[in-house]
């Protein structure tokens, strides 16, 4: 299981790059929540992608794609929640809030991410947690 975080956080760098440029080119034209919200579901779709290939080295499947955005929900009601309260309550940088917003979200993240996309299956032999055996 440490080899899949270690990897979920390299995805999360690299959704976070993505959703970061998203959202900085489309603050140009939107306000800023509208902006982390369209930035936010396009980076989703991304992010599952890299998930199934980079950190659980598994195949895209129709249940898994359709399920992965519930791994967001924790991940879009922290980050959120917490860009608002960091811009309006606190008065932060609306460039540099959804960065700290993130960071906040990745353990939860990881835990119901790893829920829906590693087969719970029983195996007959023993195998890593790095790679679940497929049945």
């Amino acid at each position: 299981m440490t080899g899949q975080f270690v990897r979920f956080g390299l995805v999360g760098v690299i959704n976070t790059g993505t959703y970061y440029l998203s959202y900085l080119i489309l603050l140009w034209w939107l306000p800023y929540l509208v902006a982390h919200i369209a930035a936010f579901a396009l980076s989703t779709i991304g992010s599952y992608f890299l998930n199934v290939y980079i950190t659980y080295r598994t195949r895209p499947a129709w249940r898994t794609f359709l399920l992965f955005p519930l791994t967001t929900v924790a991940n879009f009601t922290i980050t959120t929640g917490g860009v608002y309260v960091l811009v309006d309550l606190a008065g932060m940088n609306d460039k540099a809030a959804p960065l700290i917003a993130a960071a906040a979200a990745v353990p939860i993240t990881f835990v119901v991410s790893r829920t829906i996309m590693v087969d719970r299956k029983p195996t007959t032999t023993p195998t890593s947690d790095e790679e679940p055996a497929r049945g």
